[in-house]
């Protein structure tokens, strides 16, 4: 299994900012850095986007048989606890 998932996005500020998402036992670290070289930052609340950013990428790895089966599944759930009105049925 992968264990390190990373995206872009545009943080609070307007900036451009990277974000990446690492497995880690049961859970889900993620951390965050402005530009290449600069020192990945923990991110210890991650929003909602970030936390959807994952679960898109592991449902993708998951149809590839990069990811168990089960691990959207538990990516949802964790989503559903932290952000209990999320919408995941959505599609973009």
């Amino acid at each position: 299994m992968k264990a390190e998932i990373g995206w872009k996005r545009i943080n609070e500020e307007g900036e451009k900012i990277q974000v990446y998402a690492h497995h880690v036992g049961d859970r889900w670290l993620f951390y965050w850095r402005y530009r290449r070289y600069e020192q990945w930052e923990e991110l210890k609340n991650p929003p909602l986007e970030d936390w959807l950013a994952l679960l898109d990428a592991v449902e993708r790895g998951a149809n590839r048989r990069r990811y168990p089966p089960e691990e959207p599944l538990r990516i949802r759930k964790r989503i559903r606890e932290l952000f209990p009105g999320a919408d995941l049925d959505k599609k973009d």
